[in-house]
């Protein structure tokens, strides 16, 4: 095959409303929508969501990255087993100080999902029939995806209000936001229980708020409330004391931001510091690297959640149910917000989740979705041409 032609957008789109935690607050998402076109003329998108707070990634430097990658030429395929091992060798140029490997996650993400969807286009193959092929131990396909739901920053009445809503639309589990300045978190979690009831699964994300002893006060006071576990909860240069946070404290711990490619999931394995992985497929730099940290927790007899981040529009929700459909025993799943939170979900069918969180698996070749061409337009700030 010749080689496939790329072109990646900067694309803005604002938020219903305004996103905040403990790190970082937005009213806007920048993101980027990579287009792979095939010499058959076979158009496929990715997604990736450069975020500095979380890989060090900004917008610009990504597309500068990508734009001095060779992406191009690696990527050259005849049938789709060809295809899904040249996305998995797929590299982009070292990013001088970046030692966990982590600093083209996002570029990456954008450029592979757009490759697999245009080769699943092409060779008539889903992108989760990877899944099969690269994890199969891994593989234990479902029809329906069930989401869980999330309180952000919301207190009081409006928190009372979504909690009730959430429980009464038949969710299972739900995420809420702690250590935001100001906030009483455990009023917070104490309602949400209770207005959840005994059987809703309650986590908390800390985004990174506490010191190692904050954390271990922080956990000891809220864990009354029944707790599956804490997101986060220290800075990533502290994770060495997560080890003590999990002694002290009894709650499982989930990394984060700490865990972004190889070598975090590679230290936090060996030292102890974790019970959960939170795979997010841009901070992770894709579909494939994503299952290769997977299938590394359960060698290590961890779990991991499917995670997502602020502002994805429906491509980024469709590689993440692919993912899902395909990938067992995933503790939770986050995500398919579309309608409730991007004023643009760019594609043509609305992939939000239902009620209970409910959403049903998707089928046909690559990520099984189109996309509007209008609102990508409305939405794009530039353009660059990827070359070989």
């Amino acid at each position: 095959m010749q080689p496939a032609a790329f072109t990646v957008s900067h694309i803005r789109i604002p938020l219903k409303r305004a996103i905040k935690h403990a790190s970082h607050s937005r009213t806007h998402t920048d993101s980027l929508l990579a287009c792979c076109r095939l010499p058959d003329g076979t158009t496929g998108y990715g997604e990736g969501l450069p975020r500095d707070y979380v890989t060090g990634e900004t917008v610009d430097g990504a597309l500068n990255l990508l734009k001095a990658s060779n992406i191009p030429d690696q990527l050259r395929a005849n049938h789709w087993e060809e295809a899904v091992a040249a996305a998995e060798k797929l590299r982009l140029l070292s990013v001088p100080g970046d030692h966990r490997g982590i600093q083209g996650n996002a570029a990456r993400c954008a450029v592979e999902l757009a490759w697999l969807d245009a080769c699943g286009k092409t060779f008539q193959q889903g992108v989760d029939s990877l899944v099969p092929l690269l994890a199969p131990e891994l593989h234990q396909p479902i029809s329906t995806v069930r989401y869980s739901a999330v309180i952000t920053s919301a207190k009081g009445r409006k928190l009372k209000l979504l909690a009730r809503l959430y429980r009464c639309a038949g969710f299972r589990q739900v995420k809420v936001k702690v250590g935001i300045e100001g906030q009483d978190d455990a009023a917070r979690l104490a309602d949400v229980r209770r207005l959840m009831g005994i059987s809703a699964g309650v986590r908390i994300d800390a985004n990174e708020a506490w010191s190692t002893d904050q954390a271990i006060e922080a956990l000891n006071r809220l864990k009354a409330v029944g707790l599956e576990w804490v997101e986060q909860p220290c800075l990533v240069e502290a994770d060495q004391g997560l080890t003590r946070v999990r002694r002290e404290t009894g709650v499982a711990v989930m990394l984060d931001e700490s865990l972004c490619g190889l070598v975090d999931a590679e230290a936090a394995i060996a030292g102890g510091l974790c019970d959960l992985f939170n795979l997010r497929l841009s901070k992770c730099g894709g579909f494939i690297p994503s299952l290769r940290l997977a299938q590394k927790a359960k060698a290590a007899g961890l779990r991991c959640q499917l995670g997502c981040q602020v502002g994805e529009t429906g491509v980024l929700t469709a590689a993440g149910r692919r993912f899902a459909q395909s990938v067992g025993g995933l503790a939770a799943v986050e995500g398919s917000y579309d309608r409730h939170l991007v004023k643009e979900r760019l594609t043509t069918q609305d992939l939000t989740f239902g009620l209970g969180g409910k959403a049903p698996a998707l089928t046909g070749p690559g990520l099984g979705v189109e996309l509007d061409n209008a609102a990508i337009t409305r939405v794009t700030v530039r353009k660059e041409v990827l070359c070989g």
